[in-house]
């Protein structure tokens, strides 16, 4: 992707969903930069903003654990990374990416949530000296499945996991946090329950870039926990996320794009199943069958077979109180 993802994305919508066009979830997709440990080289897809799409696959030693988006901002007065990685690895090789890029330091990590490939490599950031951001709900999840977080990717991934440590943020914040550095206002958001504790979007205004996090998915299947609220998402999205009116959406998984592919994705999607799954609990149905509701229009995605039947099986015991 040698064209500035920006051109892509401001031609007709078929192009913007070429872009998109998912992979198979295969472990064997053949790492596309492997000069380093990153799965992509970073692409500029707006003045200043830069992105490393990582792997559609889980994480492996092949891809180096990097299987979500490690964005960056170059505001004209320092740099500001919007996760830190999966393990120190992966860190590191981001900062040399952004090294060539700009002379400006790195003056700030942000989390986009408390999983490990959000926080991870927050040890390698805070040993440059530099401050990492997250929401006070994320920093508690991460402090209290960092560890074994950390023990699963050592098992997967130890040729990358190095000083690898449990290091949470050094700051957090529950409502907002406002940048304001060189020529950029950089609005950090919580902008409602979604798809984990503490998810955070970054909205860049002047660029109409939102950097959206694990909030919205469209190559992927969003993945549903058992502490995701779905109605929750949903109004998020509707009274938070959709209102900003991003031209521009970095997912935390797959290619940017734009907010109607998202919103495909990720409303239409759980949509689809809260329906199917409110309408098999109509019938008296049990969640030994909840599991397998049709879900056959979603099974272009990326971890389908991962993630569906336990996806309708979490969707079913949270609707069954509601």
């Amino acid at each position: 992707m040698k064209a500035p993802l920006a051109a892509l994305l401001a031609t007709a919508a078929p192009v913007a969903l070429a872009v998109a066009a998912p992979a198979m979830a295969s472990e064997d997709i053949p790492d596309q930069y492997p000069q380093s440990a990153l799965y992509s080289k970073p692409v500029e897809l707006a003045a200043g903003v830069w992105s490393s799409i990582g792997a559609t696959a889980p994480p492996t030693e092949a891809n180096a654990g990097h299987n979500n988006n490690l964005s960056f901002i170059i505001t004209g007065d320092g740099v500001v990374v919007v996760n830190a990685g999966a393990n120190n690895a992966l860190a590191a090789a981001l900062h040399e990416e952004i090294k060539a890029i700009t002379d400006q330091p790195v003056k700030l990590v942000i989390n986009e949530n408390g999983q490990g490939h959000a926080m991870l490599g927050n040890g390698y950031w805070v040993d440059q000296g530099v401050e990492v951001l997250a929401h006070v709900e994320a920093a508690e999840e991460f402090e209290d499945r960092g560890p074994g977080g950390l023990e699963r990717m050592k098992r997967v991934n130890a040729a990358h996991a190095l000083d690898t440590r449990v290091q949470g943020p050094t700051i957090t914040f529950e409502d907002e946090y406002i940048v304001e550095m060189g020529d950029m206002r950089i609005e950090v958001l919580h902008l409602g329950p979604a798809h984990s504790p503490g998810d955070i979007s970054v909205w860049i205004p002047e660029k109409k870039v939102v950097i959206a996090g694990d909030i919205a998915f469209h190559e992927r299947m969003p993945p549903i926990f058992s502490d995701t609220c779905t109605s929750c998402w949903l109004e998020t999205w509707e009274e938070a996320l959709e209102p900003l009116g991003a031209e521009h959406v970095v997912p935390g998984h797959g290619h940017p794009t734009t907010m109607e592919v998202v919103r495909h994705g990720t409303v239409d999607y759980i949509a689809d199943l809260r329906a199917k799954v409110g309408a098999h609990l109509e019938a008296g149905g049990t969640l030994a069958d909840a599991y397998y509701v049709d879900q056959s229009a979603w099974e272009h995605l990326d971890t389908f077979e991962e993630l569906a039947t336990k996806n309708a099986g979490v969707v079913f015991a949270e609707m069954e109180f509601e």
